[in-house]
């Protein structure tokens, strides 16, 4: 199979299911910055084998790296397809907040604005905060054009909450200290 099947020389892209549309589609946009997430969650993967907590640090970003392939796929899919796709729903959120709750646990309570930064890992996890959020507004200004799985926009919600206290976990977990914020 090629890797390239020049539909896409003119600027659209067709939707699983579903039509062709422009690649500045909202949708499209959407589901791009929630590839750009992926991509800095396998980024904090490459950096995961040189913390103290590799193995479940590793295993928890694999984890969070297939469900963006589910929100990418259900982004990329009109609800009235018929294309059979998986569907993010409340057992991934669900999840996401038990795993909150468990990290949580592991950690000071927080008192204080915090920096972004730490150690590397942690940092990459910051950036990969910010560009989930950016994918969850992508989603909001979507939404606002069409329907889309309800289920995707809490889901990133949670997962940018999620991606602050793995940061902060990954800092603790390693000894870094935290840099508090202190308005001048």
């Amino acid at each position: 199979m090629k890797i390239y099947t020049r539909t896409g020389d003119r600027g659209d892209t067709g939707l699983f299911g579903g039509n062709r549309v422009s690649k500045a589609h909202a949708r499209i946009e959407a589901y791009g910055a929630v590839d750009e997430t992926n991509a800095l969650l396998g980024m904090a993967r490459a950096f995961a084998s040189e913390h103290p907590a590799a193995g479940r640090l590793d295993s928890l970003l694999a984890a969070l790296q297939d469900d963006l392939f589910v929100a990418g796929s259900d982004l990329a899919t009109p609800l009235d397809s018929k294309a059979a796709v998986p569907r993010l729903a409340a057992a991934h959120i669900e999840r996401l907040e038990k795993e909150i709750d468990c990290l949580e646990e592991e950690l000071a309570p927080l008192k204080n604005f915090i920096l972004p930064g730490g150690i590397p890992i942690a940092s990459i996890l910051h950036v990969a905060r910010t560009t989930c959020r950016r994918a969850e507004r992508r989603v909001v200004a979507a939404a606002a054009c069409e329907s889309l799985n309800e289920a995707a926009l809490a889901y990133l919600n949670r997962l940018s909450d999620y991606l602050f206290v793995l940061a902060r976990w990954a800092n603790s977990a390693a000894g870094a200290k935290e840099h508090v914020w202190k308005p001048k």
